[in-house]
C-alpha cells in the first residue's frame, strides 16, 4: 500500500506550521464508510502529532457496514496530511481524509485503502490514473410532510438546461461555492443549470485519482453544509423525481506515466486520437460494465436513473447500452477529445474511492489481456441496426447488478474477497428491504382492484 504514514512524516512540519499560521484550532479526522458516507471525529489541532501517529479511534460496529461486531477492537483513522483542507467558511477548522488501520495494519474494509492498493498495482505497471469528476446535485425545499420541490419556485421550464434566468436566481449560492473552491485551489472552470429543474453542476480541474476522490467527498459535504445554512436540502440522490433527469457523476479519466498521457495518440486508425492502451482500457471497462454497475450505481434508486425511458425535458442523459462512441452523451463511454474518455454511468451515491478502484481495476484487466472494445459506432440507430440483440445493456435493477458482481472474480480479487463478501451482503440486504416495503403506489394500484 502507498504509505500514508511515510507521507505524513515527510509533510508533518510543513502542515503543522500552515495550521499554526492559519490559526486552525480543530481538525476533522474523516473517513468514508462502505456507502461513501463521511464519518469523523473532532480533534484539537494541538493533537495533530498524536492522531497522525496513533489515529482517531472508532467503534467499527457503531459505524455499521464495516464487517465489525461489538466485541471487535477499534478501527483507527490516520489523517493523510496530503489532503489538508481548511474550511473556507470556518477557517479555524481543517478537514483531513483518513485511512483506517486495525491493530497497526491497514484495514481491508477501508475503501480509501482499497483505492491506494489498486493505485500501487497500477504504478508497478507504469500507470497513474487521473480523473475529473462532474457531480450533479439538486437544491430543494422540503415541507413538513417530507414533500420535496425545487428551491426556486420559478424554475418550471420543460427544458431548463443552461437557462440563464434560473442560473442567476441561484447566483448567491453558486458564486459562493465557486469562491470556496477557488480558495481551495481546485481550479473551477464553470458552473451551470443542468437538465432538471433545480439541478446544478460545477466543474473543476482534474487531478490524480486519489485527490479527486478526496475532493468529491469534501465537495458533497460543502454543498450540503451551504444548503443547510439556507434552510435548503442539497441532494446527490440519483433520481429524486420520476419525471426529471437524474443526478450523475461523470468521470473523465486517462492514464499517465510521469508527464506523458498514455491515452493520447496522433496515429489512431480509428480516428479518435486514442492509443491502443486507451482502447484496451475501454475494452476492460466494457467487459466488466455489468458488474461495475453494482459499485458505481450502488443503490436501488440508481437504477431509476439508468433505466428511465424519458423525462419531461425529452432525454435522460443516462447510458443504457454497453457501448462506446465519439462525442455522444448517450454512450456508456464517451470520447470527448484526444487523450481522455468519459465514463457516464456513475452517480454520486457511489463511494468515490471504491468506484475509482473498480473502474481502474477493470481497465487494467483490459490492458493486461489486450481486450478490444470491438466496433466503434457513434450513431445509436446504426448501433441497433448493425448489432441488434448482440448489444448488451447495463443491469435494470440493483439485484441484477449484484448477481453480476458476484460472478466477477477480477473485481472481487482486485477489491478484496473479504471486503466484497461484506459489500455484497449489505447490498442484498438493501435490495430485500426495498423489495419487502409496500409503497403508496402499490396501495393505490392494487388495494381495490378485483380479479
Amino acid at each position: 500500500m502507498i504509505g500514508v504514514a511515510t507521507n505524513n512524516t515527510v509533510l508533518f512540519e510543513d502542515i503543522q506550521k500552515k495550521m499554526e499560521d492559519e490559526s486552525v484550532q480543530f481538525l476533522l479526522a474523516s473517513f468514508s464508510d462502505l456507502n461513501g458516507t463521511s464519518r469523523a471525529k473532532l480533534v484539537p489541532s494541538k493533537r495533530l502529532s498524536a492522531v497522525c501517529e496513533s489515529g482517531a479511534g472508532f467503534a467499527g460496529f457503531a459505524v455499521g457496514d464495516l464487517g465489525h461486531g461489538p466485541a471487535d477492537p477499534d478501527i483507527l483513522c490516520i489523517p493523510d496530511l496530503r489532503s489538508l483542507t481548511i474550511l473556507p467558511w470556518q477557517k479555524d477548522l481543517a478537514w483531513f481524509a483518513g485511512t483506517l488501520t486495525e491493530d497497526g495494519t491497514p484495514w481491508s474494509y477501508c475503501t480509501r485503502t482499497i483505492l491506494l492498493n489498486v493505485m500501487e498495482r497500477a504504478k508497478k505497471l507504469g500507470y497513474e490514473m487521473k480523473t475529473g469528476l462532474e457531480p450533479e446535485f439538486f437544491l430543494l425545499n422540503e415541507d413538513e410532510q417530507g414533500g420535496i420541490s425545487p428551491s426556486d419556485p420559478y424554475d418550471v421550464a420543460k427544458k431548463p438546461c443552461y437557462n440563464q434566468q434560473a442560473l442567476m436566481r441561484n447566483y448567491d449560492f453558486l458564486s459562493r461555492l465557486i469562491h470556496y473552491m477557488d480558495e481551495l485551489d481546485w481550479g473551477v472552470s464553470q458552473a451551470d443549470h443542468e437538465d432538471a429543474n433545480g439541478q446544478f453542476e460545477v466543474n473543476f480541474n482534474f487531478s490524480d485519482v486519489l485527490t479527486s476522490a478526496d475532493r468529491l467527498t469534501f465537495f458533497k459535504y460543502m454543498v450540503r453544509n451551504m444548503a443547510e445554512e439556507r434552510n435548503l436540502v442539497a441532494t446527490f440522490m440519483p433520481k429524486p423525481f420520476s419525471h426529471l433527469t437524474g443526478n450523475g457523476c461523470h468521470m473523465h479519466l486517462s492514464l499517465w506515466n510521469g508527464d506523458k498521457n498514455l491515452f493520447e495518440s496522433d496515429h489512431d486508425p480509428r480516428g479518435n486520437e486514442l492509443s491502443e492502451t486507451a482502447y484496451h482500457f475501454i475494452g476492460g471497462v466494457l467487459k466488466h460494465a455489468r458488474a461495475l454497475s453494482a459499485i458505481v450505481c450502488p443503490t436501488v434508486n440508481s437504477y431509476k436513473r439508468l433505466t428511465a425511458l424519458s423525462t419531461s425535458s425529452g432525454a435522460t442523459w443516462a447510458p443504457n447500452f454497453i457501448s462506446y462512441g465519439g462525442n455522444n452523451r448517450t454512450k456508456l463511454i464517451r470520447i470527448p477529445e484526444s487523450g481522455r474518455i468519459e465514463f457516464r454511468a456513475m452517480d454520486s451515491n457511489a463511494n468515490p474511492y471504491l468506484a475509482a478502484a473498480a473502474i481502474l481495476s477493470a481497465g487494467l484487466d483490459g490492458i493486461e489481456n489486450k481486450i478490444d472494445p470491438d466496433q466503434f459506432i457513434s450513431d445509436n440507430s446504426k448501433l441497433m441496426n448493425h448489432l441488434g440483440e448482440k448489444v448488451d445493456k447495463l443491469p435494470s435493477t440493483l439485484q441484477e447488478a449484484i448477481l453480476e458482481l458476484e460472478q466477477d472474480t477480477v473485481l472481487i480479487d482486485a477489491l478484496g474477497a473479504g471486503f466484497m463478501e461484506t459489500y455484497l451482503k449489505r447490498k442484498k440486504e438493501e435490495w430485500a428491504e426495498y423489495h419487502d416495503f409496500i409503497s403508496s403506489w402499490e396501495i393505490k394500484k392494487y388495494l381495490k382492484e378485483t380479479n
